[in-house]
């Protein structure tokens, strides 16, 4: 059986590969998020899921190593974890009543090869319009401050977004059917990864 390697520490990404079957040991890369640049949202969440990716298979020998990264594209601009209460209020009276395209980056390196597949999933976020008062008690559950876009589809935040356009799975961090077609350019069977019973 191929050791399946999840290089992230979101407790999100952990539930859902093992709801779909996988049991992925967890690596989490250590990666400075601040010190990596890019031109735009999309590039900057490919090149951290790949920076993730690759810090990890480095220590390996074999397995499939699995790199994501999210961000929240709002106005052009990449919005990641806010970095304290305040930050996570002003986010979120920008963000309501407006879209924003929620983006992961994946990337999955066969370390036993060296190849690599990498992708970028996005789905678009109706949010909803708390009052003032709504939103200073969600950002006081501490959530907001954990998660890329300050929000979460399957927590408190879920009250706050009326809507989503695309994969669920891409707003929870990573997106199953992204996922199968990276491993599929691997030549690698999903099916034959799953745990049995």
């Amino acid at each position: 059986m191929t050791q399946i390697v999840l290089a992230s520490a979101s407790p999100a990404r952990l539930a859902l590969l093992r709801s779909a079957g996988l049991d992925p040991k967890v690596i989490v890369s250590g990666v400075d998020e601040d010190a990596v640049t890019a031109d735009g949202p999309s590039e900057l969440c490919l090149a951290l899921a790949r920076a993730k990716a690759a810090v990890v298979a480095g220590g390996l020998t074999d397995g499939l190593v699995i790199g994501c990264d999210s961000v929240l594209e709002l106005d052009g601009q990449a919005y990641g974890k806010p970095s304290s209460p305040e930050e996570a209020v002003a986010r979120w009276r920008r963000m309501r009543g407006r879209e924003g395209r929620l983006l992961t980056g994946h990337c999955v390196i066969d370390v036993a090869t060296g190849r690599e597949a990498a992708e970028v999933g996005a789905t678009t976020v109706r949010f909803g319009t708390p009052g003032d008062d709504e939103i200073a008690a969600y950002v006081a559950t501490g959530e907001p401050l954990r998660v890329a876009g300050a929000f979460t589809l399957d927590g408190h935040g879920g009250w706050f977004v009326e809507g989503i356009d695309g994969d669920h799975g891409n707003v929870l961090g990573i997106s199953l059917p992204l996922l199968r077609c990276l491993f599929a350019a691997l030549d690698v069977f999903v099916p034959g990864l799953w745990q049995r019973a």
